[in-house]
């Protein structure tokens, strides 16, 4: 009896485990960005839907959900709208997001030479990351800024 008990429990503390994995990878977030200029966000998921948004090439989004092929996005400033698959990719782009101007540096920290700054609604390509510091590059500069400039 103590043997079916001890196993029953094991069973049981198993699933919660594996549960907790699972919601821990479902809670992951999903980021897309856009592949070229002039790409529409619409008000549904569907061509006859209001255009709310035109959007620029690396415009990065954050996926809510999915209908057939259709999106369910939202961006750095809260506006959710739906924009067809085939016109994202999963190529990682921030977003600045600072009032001002970012600076960005040679290497990942403040101890690092200032190379340049980036302005608000720049579109910048992800290329590496360590602990709070980002990699960005950009057709004029190639450098690291740090995360809390930034979305996502």
């Amino acid at each position: 009896m103590k043997l079916k008990l001890q196993h029953g429990l094991f069973v049981i503390v198993a699933c919660a485990v594996l549960l907790g994995f699972a919601a821990g990878s479902a809670l992951a977030a999903e980021y897309v960005s856009v592949v070229k200029d002039g790409v529409n966000m619409r008000s549904g998921p569907d061509t006859k839907y209001e255009v709310l948004y035109e959007l620029p090439a690396g415009y990065p989004l954050k996926v809510l959900g999915r209908k057939g092929k259709w999106l369910k996005v939202v961006d750095f400033e809260g506006s959710k709208g739906w924009i067809y698959s085939s016109l994202v990719d999963k190529t990682p782009h921030v977003i600045v997001t600072v009032k001002t101007e970012a600076n960005v540096r040679s290497g990942p920290g403040t101890k690092y030479k200032k190379i340049g700054s980036v302005a608000r609604e720049v579109i910048l390509k992800k290329v590496d990351q360590k602990g709070d510091w980002v990699k960005v590059s950009h057709p004029q500069l190639t450098g690291w800024i740090h995360k809390k400039l930034i979305w996502p």
